[in-house]
């Protein structure tokens, strides 16, 4: 099973709000900040091998949950993806966009996928607690407390109609941590926030120990949320800046 230490390195966002790289490998988690890559060497969308085993999360998670959401959620995003930009690549050198409006629009939900879930892996990786130093700075500043921070992301994650995500934020425009419900991947997204915890509310995330029983689930999920890798995040969206 992978410690801390093996966790996948953070970073930006694109298309679902967020510009993120994403690496196979998984970096060292007590580095400034890290990047996540989303491309192997060839730029071709890949998915980096989990941070932990399958059971790593248990009780909060079951193993058979994690197992087939990864292989069978994630995974297929990225071929997913692949395929959508070899099929833009066709349309260009054809000069055939007839299908134009349907690649994009899969290029959006399928790299979006891949994004965020690369992110919440990371996410829920951890020991739960309260988050520390700088990004509990943070979260006091834009939210009031971190209770008052806890009970509007439980409360918007719980109450994302259909399928998607709750996802905490930063954006650098504005200077502001925030929280926003995603829909799908890449639906209600404020352009150029940069993910710092991401919580996943797909059914499949939970329904075979849930059900559709969310709210439990995701109450949860604060068992073993990663705050160091949320600090790590926050730290590489703001390198040059310093909260106070």
């Amino acid at each position: 099973m992978a410690t801390r230490r093996t966790f996948l390195h953070s970073a930006a966002a694109v298309g679902a709000g967020v510009l993120l790289t994403q690496t196979q490998n998984a970096h060292a988690a007590d580095e400034p900040g890290f990047v996540d890559r989303l491309t192997d060497p060839d730029g071709k969308y890949v998915a980096g091998p989990l941070p932990f085993a399958y059971d790593a999360l248990e009780p909060a998670i079951d193993a058979r949950t994690v197992e087939l959401h990864y292989n069978f959620h994630h995974k297929p995003a990225v071929v997913a993806a692949n395929k959508a930009e070899d099929g833009l690549a066709k349309a260009r050198d054809s000069n055939d966009f007839a299908l134009v409006k349907f690649y994009e629009k899969e290029l959006a939900f399928q790299l979006s996928s891949h994004i965020l879930h690369t992110a919440y892996w990371t996410s829920i990786s951890g020991k739960g607690g309260e988050p520390k130093g700088d990004l509990a700075k943070a979260i006091d500043r834009n939210f009031g407390s971190y209770a008052k921070f806890k009970g509007q992301l439980i409360a918007a994650t719980v109450a994302v109609e259909a399928s998607g995500w709750g996802v905490v934020g930063y954006h650098p425009s504005t200077g502001k941590l925030m929280i926003l419900q995603c829909e799908n991947h890449q639906k209600l997204t404020a352009w150029g926030i940069q993910p710092v915890l991401v919580l996943d509310v797909f059914e499949h995330a939970y329904y075979l120990k849930y059900q559709n029983r969310r709210n439990d689930y995701v109450n949860q999920l604060f068992s073993i949320i990663n705050w160091d890798n949320a600090a790590s995040r926050l730290r590489a969206a703001m390198p040059a800046q310093k909260i106070a």
